[in-house]
């Protein structure tokens, strides 16, 4: 299998390539990155073992010319499209350039990609499928109870999650315009190795680690749906594999937790496994901080869908995958510690 994967140097990315890599001998990757600051050519460096297996591409997704001459060279079976601007943060103090990646970038790939699934033929054009990774962001915010599905009508709240919206629309409209075939996911917060230091699990795990403030919005008290990568990663091998085209899946992993209990279960691990020694207890570097503006309530997903149909189950708990996540930062200070410079 041939795989034009978008955004392979940044988390999910990384990993879904790393895995498949690992699991599957018979696959081969494209990976278009342009290599923004959250897209690490270390991670890359380690794919080196695969010889021809990966390729990276140093093109942006916004160019349609290159990526048309991508499609022509390397003759895909499949587009993954994961490369998107996605702090939050970061989209609240400039908005354009999550305008700009997530949303024309996402047409220009929409368009190249049918430009090529047009000239397919046969049992290939068949095959072929083009799927979009997308998040439980687009759906708003919850209350107390409840929780987003594939039904769950769209209201998002911020620049990063209207951009995804955006993104999300585009896609289905390509698909019941034009006929390109298309799968999508939603998925809850990604936690796990080769995340990106200033998202809150790895922040918190390394500021424990160098005796850091833990900054934490508001009262900490905001809920999300935690999925640890590995088992995301195989959710979306199987809805790229077997999903069925013009299908919604939302992927999450039943680990609701409040901000502050994350914050919380880190520093006791680190605690037990790592101690500093001139602080015992890292609760004391728990910073309660200025609320993010317009910071959505609760993040839950119903994943019955992905279950029932796929067979798809998460293999990890929080307790047993956030202890191998602090091992592996604990373990690989070389990837991270460039990025913190």
């Amino acid at each position: 299998m041939r795989i034009l994967l978008t955004g392979g140097a940044g988390f999910i990315g990384f990993n879904f390539i790393r895995y498949w890599l690992e699991n599957d001998p018979g696959v081969r990757f494209a990976n278009v990155d342009k290599l923004t600051y959250a897209g690490n050519p270390a991670s890359l460096a380690l794919l080196a073992p695969y010889g021809n297996r990966h390729a990276h591409h140093k093109v942006d997704i916004g160019d349609g010319p290159a990526l048309r001459a991508l499609f022509e060279s390397f003759q895909p079976d499949a587009v993954i499209h994961f490369a998107a601007e996605s702090h939050v943060d970061r989209s609240i103090d400039g908005p354009g350039e999550f305008i700009q990646t997530n949303i024309v970038g996402t047409f220009t790939l929409l368009q190249e990609s049918l430009r090529y699934f047009q000239s397919l033929e046969g049992a290939r054009q068949a095959a072929f499928r083009f799927h979009h990774v997308s998040t439980d962001e687009v759906f708003g915010s919850l209350g107390e109870t409840g929780a987003f599905s594939e039904t769950t009508p769209y209201d998002p709240r911020s620049p990063y999650s209207a951009s995804k919206a955006a993104s999300d629309h585009l896609v289905r409209a390509w698909d019941h315009t034009y006929g390109l075939p298309v799968v999508l996911t939603n998925c809850s917060n990604n936690y796990g190795p080769f995340h990106f230091p200033e998202k809150l699990i790895p922040l918190m795990i390394l500021n424990c680690h160098r005796g850091k403030p833990l900054p934490v919005y508001g009262d900490g008290r905001n809920v999300r749906d935690w999925l640890y990568v590995e088992d995301h990663v195989r959710a979306l091998m199987t809805v790229l594999r077997t999903g069925r085209t013009g299908e919604t899946y939302c992927v999450g992993g039943g680990a609701e937790m409040r901000n502050i209990d994350v914050v919380k279960a880190v520093i006791a691990y680190m605690d037990e496994a790592y101690p500093h020694a001139d602080i015992p207890d890292r609760t004391a570097l728990i910073t309660y901080v200025e609320d993010r503006k317009g910071h959505d309530w609760r993040y839950a997903i119903d994943s019955t869908k992905l279950r029932t149909e796929l067979g798809w189950e998460p293999r990890e708990s929080f307790e047993s995958a956030i202890r191998k996540t602090v091992d592996w930062y604990m373990g690989n200070q070389a990837w991270w510690e460039p990025l913190l410079r």
